[in-house]
């Protein structure tokens, strides 16, 4: 019954419904500073391996039953391979050739993804305001993703920088983009939110949170091994120290929190609490990298972070701009359906 009562108070934290996304934001910031002096594999490796041990030996420690059956275990395999491995591996090539800010706004970009999964997958309902939502956030996207000629070379109606491109140059040039490559990360964070519900399925929530980081690290040590060098040589004693920050506070800490409450509440409006990730990666990003966006880029951003509140806050605006029916004062008489008589009278 105590455990019950800590659960749902839990549930209904602010400080800890906010504490993943700070962390995620600043855990950004802190791998974007390391990312010069190591490989993107072996940075998303260290990351998520030891973080995932220790999500996994806390769940023991809480009493939390580990994974049993091998339905529970294949489930998280692949939740392993979406959420840690291509998650995360994209998420550090992309963050070596973008800003921790931008990347961040894009990779926060998911809870876009998920409102369209989850309503066809678990019918929450998007609505008016959801769709206009996700209308201006692929506006946004592109604004952050397609390069700043191309953008102003349409708003000014000149198609030559566009003509002069191939479909398949143009395909290649932004699978090669940062900012696209964070588009990926941000896809297969979505598809891992939503299969966390049918892992929750047959294994622990906060269990399963460790194995599938631990699991899904191990393709990205192999990767490593075979396609880059000098991982570690050039690290020095605040590098290690970010990794660490990153690792206990950017992945156990925060993955832990938000897939166990990912895993009872509302898919749609957890994930939208993500707009909150990329402000904390711009604020100090500007502040410890000294990182800053062109004019297109910030417009992107902020559709972006509109589309997103409108995505989270989209219950409300319906019920706020809801028309309002009039309904007739009735008399005491006709309010209980009597009309003056007894019900069990006769007219006659």
């Amino acid at each position: 019954m105590h455990r019950k009562l800590a659960e749902s108070k839990l549930s209904f934290t602010p400080f800890l419904l906010v504490a993943p996304f700070f962390l995620w934001g600043t855990a950004m910031v802190a791998m974007k500073g390391v990312i010069p002096h190591t490989t993107p594999l072996f940075m998303a490796a260290v990351r998520i391996i030891p973080a995932g041990m220790l999500i996994v030996v806390a769940a023991a420690a809480m009493g939390r039953p580990q994974p049993k059956g091998w339905l529970a275990w294949l489930w998280i395999v692949l939740f392993g391979l979406v959420d840690g491995a291509l998650f995360q591996g994209f998420l550090a090539e992309g963050l070596s050739r973008t800003g921790a800010g931008l990347g961040s706004v894009m990779i926060d970009s998911q809870p876009l993804a998920v409102a369209v999964m989850a309503r066809f997958l678990f019918d929450e309902q998007v609505g008016l305001w959801g769709w206009l939502g996700l209308g201006i956030g692929i506006l946004g996207i592109s604004l952050i993703g397609l390069p700043d000629h191309w953008i102003l070379g349409l708003l000014h109606g000149d198609l030559s920088a566009l003509s002069t491109q191939t479909a398949l140059h143009l395909v290649q040039k932004l699978l090669q983009s940062g900012e696209w490559l964070m588009l990926l990360a941000a896809l297969s964070m979505a598809i891992g939110t939503v299969m966390v519900r049918y892992v929750c399925r047959y294994a622990d929530p906060v269990a399963a949170t460790g194995w599938h980081m631990v699991l899904g690290g191990i393709p990205l040590v192999f990767l490593s091994g075979f396609t880059e060098s000098t991982q570690w040589s050039q690290l020095g004693g605040t590098d290690w120290m970010a990794m660490a920050y990153s690792t206990l506070f950017g992945s156990a800490i925060a993955y832990g929190l938000f897939f166990y409450f990912a895993s009872s509440g509302s898919l749609t409006s957890l994930s939208s609490l993500t707009f909150l990730t990329p402000i904390f990666a711009l604020l100090f990003g500007n502040l410890l990298l000294a990182e800053v966006l062109t004019p297109v880029q910030w417009t992107g951003v902020i559709l972006t972070l509109v589309s997103i509140y409108l995505i989270n806050q989209r219950d409300k605006l319906l019920q706020l701009f809801k028309p309002q029916a009039f309904t007739p004062a009735l008399s005491p008489a006709l309010e209980d359906g009597s009309d003056g008589q007894s019900p069990t009278s006769s007219p006659h």
